[in-house]
């Protein structure tokens, strides 16, 4: 019954609480779970967890500001903060992997076997549990908002659930065979794998930042609109997408004939607009008329819908 009334929270804020409530309790019985056994490999594991809570503390201001109302200096809002978090926490993660490392490559070359396994593995399997639950949260949550700071928590916290599952069978490992090597071998594995999530995650933030054009997905849906429209007298084109965050900005000329009037003109535009809108949720579309009859209003013809993602589709 919790686990529903939880993913219909409204804004995406709402669950940056929990992810910092998640990150704090599975900080700290990970960082119990490599005390009570001395392992390098849960010591990663929970520095991980460490990098999770500073990520969602991030999160959560820079949610707050991504909802704040257009302004005279920022017009067009300030859906683009969600980016700071997601850049930061791509940042963060390769600066655990480089932690990691450093702990590490020493007990390559001085194996300690590790202690008291049993509570250590314990703890850390109940603070697995807790991160696959609330990266499941996120993850929906950030679809259904269209958050790419939910999205990339919840990834990351995925992430760190099959990390912690690795760490695990490989500390068993360990105890079966004597082989106390395989400790901090396991721990460079756990930095090399959150060096690939950390990677992945800042493409998507930069791709994000340079104003890629909508998902392939969202096109469809624009073209779906236009298409009702198209036809003798009425065309589109110079038509750009681009999303800040969970908004997305269209815009598009629009080709009337001239003998509309401008009342005729403005209307269609309207429609055209809240079409778009009821398609594409959180969408800021700008249109531009222009009679169909003119020459110079095709001058940007080749932006042309194929062309609308600077040769791309998504």
């Amino acid at each position: 019954m919790v686990l529903p009334q939880i993913l219909h929270f409204k804004t995406a804020r709402s669950f940056t609480l929990i992810s910092i409530v998640a990150a704090v309790t599975t900080t700290l019985l990970k960082l119990a779970a490599w005390r009570a056994t001395g392992s390098v490999g849960l010591l990663s594991d929970a520095l991980e967890s460490l990098v999770n809570l500073a990520a969602a503390l991030v999160a959560f201001w820079a949610l707050g500001l991504a909802r704040k109302p257009p302004d005279q200096q920022h017009p067009f809002g300030h859906s683009k903060a969600e980016y700071f978090s997601s850049g930061l926490e791509s940042a963060l993660i390769l600066l655990a992997a480089g932690g990691i490392l450093q702990l590490a490559v020493p007990r390559l070359l001085q194996p300690q076997p590790p202690e008291e396994l049993g509570l250590g593995l314990a703890l850390t399997l109940v603070a697995t549990a807790v991160n696959g639950i609330v990266a499941v949260i996120l993850l929906r949550a950030g679809r259904r908002l269209n958050s790419i700071g939910l999205r990339t928590d919840g990834h990351h916290l995925l992430t760190d659930v099959w990390t912690s599952l690795g760490v695990v069978l490989g500390l068993i490992v360990v105890r079966l065979t004597g082989l106390a090597i395989l400790d901090p071998i396991i721990a460079i594995a756990v930095a090399l794998n959150i060096v690939f999530t950390g990677w992945r995650l800042l493409r998507e933030t930069a791709s994000g930042l340079l104003d890629h054009a909508l998902p392939l997905e969202d096109l469809r849906c624009v073209e779906a609109v236009l298409g009702r429209h198209q036809g003798p007298g009425l065309a589109f084109h110079a038509i750009r997408t681009r999303r800040a965050g969970a908004r997305r900005f269209i815009s598009l000329h629009v080709l009337v004939p001239g003998s509309w009037s401008v009342a005729a003109g403005h209307a269609f535009c309207d429609q055209v607009e809240r079409e778009l809108c009821d398609a594409l949720p959180a969408a800021h579309v700008i249109t531009h008329l222009e009679p169909i009859e003119e020459p110079g209003s095709w001058d940007d013809e080749d932006l042309a819908w194929e062309r609308s993602s600077g040769g791309e589709r998504g």
